[in-house]
């Protein structure tokens, strides 16, 4: 039985929220302590994050030297990096610090793809350990073999705690881990609280529903590939489809964001995994991450990930750069080769938003190359990321991007509508 906790009003009007200016009217739901600490009394807890989980007042987690500029505004200020004109950048203290603080038992930390301290690469299995902070064991959930955790991990709590930022695509692989937890937390009668952020990409649905044929690590569910719905919505979706292995559900309770809409770009004060480095990354990031499936790379080892793409082999580009092996992408595609290529950072945010998911950089590199139905690396690696085969047979037949998208209008109605019953947010 799913156990909501709405405390806060569905009417409230729409906020903006920036990061350069350190403050906010969007309370997320591990401030709320009042909410969740009493579910906590007497229980073994578990702690699903990453070092996005941080807790604080808004106005005062970025603490900056008065006239500081940290951050134009569609950047985001990387982790515990020097603000741009002097001064420290500090944030608020992690949810498992507070909840030890306060005299919460913290039995173990799950930690997700890149990591807790989010400083692996995309796909790198990531051992257990224990948190040197605290002490704490962490269980990985990115290590071979432990998607799933056993009895034996299971039996060490009462209560998983979810505290980790997403950023609202289907193959961003924090979710999944979400999944596989409440399906563990179903078979072995545990409760699953979530303490909700906003989504980044919140404010919009794009792209076709999975077709479960391809699912895979970093595509679980059948939902629209850019789903603008928080992982507190998500979760309680699960919950109602039945989408848990063999229809189980689990003992869910979600702690909702106050005073936030789906309206609100969102804007996050820390890199969500180390190649989402700025609020334009996230944004394009539903454009350019479909480059992994072809020989383009979309900027890993450069400062510019998802901001950029190109390859040696690019045809009369003015723009050029060279991958490095650095923390977050230690063997980058063409490392130390130059690349020839595309450069999205003049893009204006409104376009971007605009358009959306936008075919138009893939399209782009495919004629570039003129490799025909090679360009496409693996026998379903485009479908992975974009769910459906008909977008690779429409590039190879030289569909333009807007009727490709076309193609996949109704399923972004139909997923509107079958998402409406689990929104905890307006939508406008």
């Amino acid at each position: 039985m799913n156990k909501i906790l709405l405390s806060f009003a569905l009417g409230a009007a729409a906020m903006a929220l920036t990061c350069c200016c350190g403050s906010s009217s969007v309370i997320l739901g591990d401030e709320q302590f009042d909410q969740y600490l009493p579910l906590l009394e007497g229980q073994r807890v578990a702690v699903y994050s990453n070092h996005t989980g941080i807790v604080g007042d808004r106005s005062t987690g970025l603490k900056v030297p008065a006239g500081s500029v940290v951050t134009e505004e569609n950047s985001l200020v990387p982790f515990g990096t020097p603000a741009e004109e002097g001064g420290t950048v500090t944030y608020g203290p992690h949810l498992v610090d507070v909840l030890i603080e306060k005299g919460v038992d913290v039995a173990a930390i799950f930690s997700p793809e890149h990591g807790f301290r989010g400083n692996a690469d995309a796909g790198e299995h990531v051992p257990g350990g224990v948190d040197e902070v605290t002490g704490v064991p962490i269980l990985s959930l990115y290590e071979k073999g432990l998607d799933h955790p056993g009895e034996e991990a299971m039996s060490k709590f009462d209560v998983i705690v979810v505290d980790i930022q997403d950023v609202g695509l289907r193959y961003y692989t924090y979710y999944v881990t979400m999944q596989h937890l409440m399906d563990a937390a179903a078979i072995y009668g545990k409760k699953v609280i979530i303490l909700d952020r906003p989504n980044p990409n919140g404010f919009y649905i794009d792209g076709p529903i999975l077709d479960m044929q391809y699912k895979s690590g970093i595509g679980s569910l059948p939902i629209a590939m850019v789903h603008g719905m928080t992982l507190g919505e998500l979760a309680l979706m699960i919950n109602g489809e039945g989408w848990l292995e063999e229809g189980r559900k689990c003992d869910l309770t979600v702690i909702p964001c106050r005073n936030y809409t789906h309206a609100v770009k969102y804007s996050l004060l820390l890199p969500p995994s180390p190649n989402l480095k700025d609020m334009k990354s996230i944004y394009l990031y539903s454009s350019t991450c479909f480059f992994a499936c072809t020989p383009v790379t979309e900027g890993r080892g450069t400062p510019w990930p998802f901001e950029i793409y190109g390859c040696p082999d690019m045809h009369c580009r003015d723009f050029s750069f060279t991958p490095r092996s650095i923390p977050g992408a230690k063997s980058p595609r063409y490392m130390d080769e130059v690349c020839y290529g595309r450069d999205l950072r003049s893009v204006p945010l409104e376009t971007i938003w605009e358009r959306g998911i936008d075919l138009e950089y893939l399209i782009d590199a495919y004629n570039d190359l003129n490799l025909g139905p090679d360009f496409f690396h693996g026998r379903n690696g485009m479908e992975i990321h974009i769910g459906r085969r008909y977008v690779r047979d429409m590039i190879i037949e030289g569909c333009p991007a807007d009727s490709i998208k076309a193609r996949w209008a109704e399923d972004v109605e139909t997923f509107k509508r079958q998402r409406a019953p689990y929104l905890l947010y307006p939508e406008e």
